[in-house]
């Protein structure tokens, strides 16, 4: 995929104005070329002057480093039963396969929550700490999973185990916001989506041909293995990614001032235009660091704001009406994942009389589906959003790219359909794991979309808002995972993924909401007595979009 930033003629005289909260001018309503946005600096050592492939090879490295953190997180979970009787013992492991479940849940509640200490670091102090940190934590923690000799041992490894990979969920997203442009954003971050989506997938048909031939434990050693190449990788060879940026001041009044459309809006915005000219009192132009320098930790501190509002605004975030829709979206995908990640195995095995490795290859598909939803996550909204901005004068608003979201509205209530009924029905084993491709195509292509979606809105706390998704996605997938047993076994499968099946078509509808009035909803709940309270944030925090 070509990353490469827009030629050099390409016009840069646009600085657009701070909290625009996502209206931005990225094409000259004149002669429609496009205008990067951010708008790079002359500093040799600002992410969006380095090179199409170093900025390729960092890109590249985090996603590894997702991919890998998600074969680990979920991969495992296909060995439950030998877990189990490794644990317990051959006679007595039945009674504790529920048990021996917290291994996964447990460590998806701290993936989601472990980011509320690892965010505001990366925030204050940058994302190569955080990464360093995070990497060598779980390669510790990988290590101390595979040798675990009792159960509470195990479970303790794999809670921590979840806070370590629980940072490149967050941080790689911040770390693509770093290092590529506006009109780039759709179709890099339907990468990283995919690499998640991917590694939940290579992780669970991976883990089931391991324990075809050794034990559970050989699965923790492969992955120590690739996790410990990545983080000797990630210490010598990833720069910091974070830049503090000026951006111009507004000289007029902020968008927000104006409500009565958003045409009026756009006007407000049009009026910040600013020339890009030489003056006197430019600062001179910093030298590019070398490549110790680049080597350090800790370089800077890149905003004023103290940690604790950083760690409560995620929690604070979720009154944002566009961010509790994304998050509605991320929840509702992930409860697919949850049910079907719980229920196949057994499916599989009590219907088609698959073996455990049998089961895990079915989650092949599921690498398809997440393969085939990077153009209709990605380029296909990046497409729409494009052409909606030249039609609207050069003007973008995230709304642009949400038509998109349609696919997702057909593929996501299907899935569910040809999941349940192919099991209810006892129809070819062939329907189920079509639904399982559809889940994770949906996944990849919805959250893509709403990911990119609130990051527009809201671009320089993109940090706290994608906190907000991940950790009410993890509370809601640990107390969905209490009752995903007992409820298909009392409703059955069909009635499971019947309601799955209603509630995903519903949420999905909604996109309407937001793509008619999302920038009012926008502007109005800014002004807001919590949202002001809680959520403006410091002026050092803008980043010129």
């Amino acid at each position: 995929m070509d990353v490469q930033p827009a030629p050099e003629k390409m016009q840069v005289n646009v600085t657009p104005q701070p909290r625009s909260l996502g209206i931005i001018q990225l094409r000259d309503h004149e002669t429609n070329e496009r205008i990067l946005v951010p708008k790079p600096s002359d500093d040799p050592n600002d992410p969006l002057n380095w090179s199409k492939a170093r900025r390729n090879y960092v890109f590249g490295l985090a996603c590894t480093a997702i991919f890998l953190a998600h074969c680990l997180a979920v991969g495992p979970s296909v060995a439950l039963v030998p877990i189990a009787i490794d644990f317990y013992g051959a006679d007595n492991f039945s009674a504790h396969i529920g048990t021996v479940s917290y291994l996964q849940t447990v460590c998806s509640l701290m993936m989601g929550l472990g980011n509320l200490m690892w965010v505001p670091l990366s925030i204050k102090y940058g994302r190569r700490p955080t990464y360093v940190a995070s990497s060598l934590l779980m390669t510790a923690c990988c290590v101390w999973c595979g040798a675990a000799k009792t159960f509470p041992s195990a479970l303790a490894a794999r809670s921590l185990l979840g806070i370590a990979i629980a940072s490149p969920e967050v941080i790689v997203p911040l770390t693509i916001t770093d290092i590529f442009f506006l009109h780039q954003r759709g179709r890099v971050m339907v990468i990283y989506t995919c690499a998640l989506s991917v590694g939940v997938g290579v992780g669970v048909v991976v883990s089931g041909l391991i324990t075809m031939h050794h034990s559970w434990r050989v699965i923790y050693w492969i992955f120590t293995a690739l996790i410990s190449v990545c983080t000797v990788l990630i210490i010598f060879t990833f720069p910091e990614t974070n830049f503090k940026r000026q951006v111009a001041p507004a000289a007029g009044p902020s968008p927000t001032a104006n409500l009565d459309s958003e045409k009026s809006l756009e006007d407000d915005l049009q009026d910040e235009r600013v020339e890009d000219v030489e003056t006197e009192s430019r600062p001179p132009i910093p030298t590019k660091k070398t490549y110790l320098q680049e080597l350090k930790v800790l370089s800077t501190v890149y905003t004023s704001e103290r940690l604790l509002p950083l760690v409560f605004r995620p929690v604070a975030a979720i009154v944002l009406p566009a961010l509790l829709w994304a998050t509605m979206i991320n929840t509702m995908t992930i409860g697919m994942t949850i049910v079907i990640s719980a229920s196949f195995s057994n499916a599989f095995a009590e219907i088609y009389g698959f073996a455990t490795w049998q089961a895990g290859l079915t989650f092949i598909a599921s690498i398809i589906g997440s393969l085939v939803g990077i153009f209709w996550g990605g380029h296909a909204g990046d497409w729409v959003a494009d052409k909606l901005t030249v039609r609207n004068g050069g003007v973008r608003t995230p709304e642009m790219r949400l038509p998109a979201m349609v696919i997702s509205l057909i593929t996501g209530p299907l899935s569910c359909l040809l999941y349940g009924f192919g099991f209810g029905k006892r129809l070819h084993w062939m329907c189920a794991t079509v639904g399982i491709g559809l889940v994770n195509f949906t996944i990849v292509q919805a959250n893509n979309i709403g990911l990119v979606y609130i990051i527009d809105s809201y671009r320089p706390i993109a940090g706290e808002v994608i906190i907000t998704q991940s950790a009410f996605k993890a509370v809601f997938a640990f107390l969905l995972s209490f009752y995903v047993d007992s409820w298909i076994q009392q409703d059955g499968y069909i009635t499971v993924f019947s309601i799955f099946a209603g509630v995903s078509a519903a949420v999905f509808l909604s996109t309407a909401i937001f793509y008619f009035w999302g920038v009012k909803l926008r502007h109005v709940s800014w002004k807001w007595l919590w949202v002001r309270k809680f959520l403006h944030w410091h002026a050092d925090r803008e980043v010129g979009e």
